[in-house]
């Protein structure tokens, strides 16, 4: 009698025949988006400048993120109730148009109106691919899904800022904006067969009240507000305070109940992620502004700092991915907050005891492997605690706690800078300790994320 062995199961991959044209799709709109950030920072100063709208500059970067917090929980709410591919296609229609408004702009007005259409589409894109990844693939490859989000974010930091110089010398800075479209359509075409069909694999959620929407306009307003308002002085600076109150009392419905007391399970999860990128992204705002001033460097060698910490996020974002269930999503997200708080520590201590800049570069660079590590499982955690009837809901979570964290972590910051330079204290050293704070914040969180 002769006994045959039956083959090995063969090892699904995010590159294999069945995903390989769904995440190649999510990887170019991630990295789409990506390089459009890039290139807007390079090119804004000449487009601000051509437009006679400098006064409006810091307002056109504000702008997407007033959209994006919309955007968020309108393709969350729309998720939950028929699946991803309208949201998807929605997104993707309001970040091109974005694109061509910004591209077409007669006026600085003009433009940041396009810009808010450019938050709309690229936040509810980013709920919608969360969303993607837990219907279409297991489990065990999600990490490498979200490993692969990091790199396409690591591309445009390495060349979008040197093609967008290039763009807008050669043609004009209207096609850094415009020549995206065509891109997108493209990644848009690579992503439409994997949706189909899912809106079948949804389970209708209850109605979800619209009130939320109200509750994210005021959220974004607020935070924008917060920005514009943060270095005011006087019956101003009062009105920030509101800014920031008003913020806190609007997220708590767009989140799960217990996200700002840092409730064990998904809630710390929640808390976990948006604190994790306060205090790395604190640190980001200032690291090449402090390498410059307190160090001398050129522009060009301080900001060699964000291409070593792109590529090391993505390597340890690429660890993770590999290390698998071997390692639990509560351990990464623990050992990633764990190594954002002693880069941010570190990176302080250098600035107060004004070490070589080498060293200094280097403390960034360790947030950035916390970043890496505990920042894709965020992600991960999310989506084996969510339901067909609330993913939506708590993609959307994780994206605005990790907005909003970062944005109001630099409003606030942006203060602090301000009223420790008037009273003649270090302003770095400052907003550096308010890295640190949030980083303990983190830390201790990430110990209340496991999931049961």
């Amino acid at each position: 009698m002769t006994t045959v062995t039956p083959p090995a199961p063969t090892r699904e991959r995010i590159l294999g025949q069945r995903y390989a044209a769904t995440t190649v799709g999510m990887f170019a709109l991630i990295a789409f988006v990506a390089f459009e950030a890039m290139a807007v920072v390079t090119v804004m100063p000449t487009v601000a400048a051509d437009l006679d709208g400098v006064s409006l500059f810091a307002l056109s970067f504000a702008a997407p993120l007033a959209g994006g917090v919309v955007g968020m929980v309108a393709a969350g709410m729309w998720s939950d109730r028929r699946g991803p591919a309208g949201p998807l296609a929605a997104s993707m229609v309001l970040f091109s148009l974005g694109l061509l408004v910004c591209g077409t702009a007669p006026s600085m007005d003009v433009l940041v109106a396009g810009r808010v259409l450019q938050g709309l589409g690229g936040g509810a894109l980013t709920v919608g691919l969360y969303v993607v990844v837990g219907l279409v693939y297991p489990a065990v490859l999600q990490p490498a899904v979200f490993a692969s989000f990091a790199a396409a974010w690591v591309l445009p930091s390495l060349f979008g800022p040197a093609v967008a110089a290039l763009v807008a010398d050669l043609i004009g800075w209207r096609w850094v904006f415009l020549g995206t479209v065509a891109l997108v359509a493209v990644a848009g075409l690579l992503i439409a067969p994997a949706l189909r069909g899912l809106a079948d694999q949804v389970t209708r959620g209850a109605p979800v009240p619209a009130s939320r929407l109200l509750w994210a306009t005021l959220a974004a307003g607020g935070a924008l507000a917060l920005e514009l308002l943060g270095s005011s002085q006087g019956s101003r600076a009062l009105l920030a305070f509101a800014a920031l109150a008003l913020v806190v009392v609007a997220v708590r419905p767009l989140v799960p109940r217990g996200t700002l007391t840092a409730t064990r399970g998904l809630p710390a999860v929640i808390g976990t992620r948006g604190l994790m990128s306060a205090g790395f992204f604190t640190a980001e705002a200032y690291i090449v502004f402090v390498l410059q001033e307190d160090w001398s460097l050129t522009p060009g060698r301080a900001g060699l700092a964000l291409t070593v910490v792109g590529i090391t996020w993505a390597t340890a974002s690429q660890v993770q991915s590999r290390l698998g269930a071997r390692v639990s999503d509560e351990r990464l997200m623990l050992v990633g907050s764990a190594l954002v708080l002693a880069g941010t520590a570190s990176l302080a201590a250098s600035v107060w005891l004004h070490v070589p800049a080498l060293l200094a570069g280097a403390a960034y660079v360790v947030a950035g492997a916390g970043m890496g590590l505990g920042y894709p499982r965020t992600g991960v955690a999310m989506l084996a605690a969510s339901t067909d009837r609330d993913r939506g809901f708590n993609s959307a979570a994780l994206s605005i706690a990790d907005s909003l964290g970062a944005a109001v972590a630099l409003a606030v910051t942006g203060v602090v800078f301000t009223l420790a330079g008037r009273a003649g204290l270090d302003p770095f050293l400052a907003v550096f300790g308010v890295a640190v704070a949030l980083a303990v914040a983190g830390l201790l969180t990430a110990t209340r994320t496991r999931l049961s």
